[in-house]
């Protein structure tokens, strides 16, 4: 499995066990970046270490900041498919860099993961 494929996997099943999902952005916003896919994607991740490492390449007004899961299922993910973004899954590196997905991907792969015993009990 590739660096990318394994932070997408991590991403998952650590939002499945935690139920909060983590993002990054500063007093004027969050970051937008074009994925290596060419597509403009809005970048979560699983963890606050996660968020707070990419918070940190990005710029000092830069934080981690966390959502709950519902929220990000029922509110972030439809607003997101509304403005035609994928969803940056976990970049991590210098460049921060990673793999993106449609938001019909990501909720296909989180029902997944959510229904996976010990999380779904």
């Amino acid at each position: 499995m590739s660096v990318s494929g394994a932070q997408a996997a991590a991403f998952f099943r650590d939002v499945a066990r935690t139920r909060t999902v983590w993002w990054v952005r500063n007093n004027e916003g969050c970051p937008v970046p074009v994925a290596t896919s060419g597509h403009e994607a809005f970048p979560y991740w699983s963890t606050e270490a996660r968020a707070q490492r990419a918070a940190e390449l990005w710029g000092p007004d830069f934080r981690a900041v966390s959502m709950p899961l519902d929220q990000w299922r029922n509110a972030a993910l439809p607003d997101l498919a509304e403005e035609d973004l994928r969803v940056g899954i976990n970049w991590s590196g210098p460049r921060l860099t990673g793999w993106d997905f449609t938001v019909s991907e990501v909720v296909n792969r989180l029902n997944h993961a959510l229904s996976e015993a010990p999380y779904g009990q």
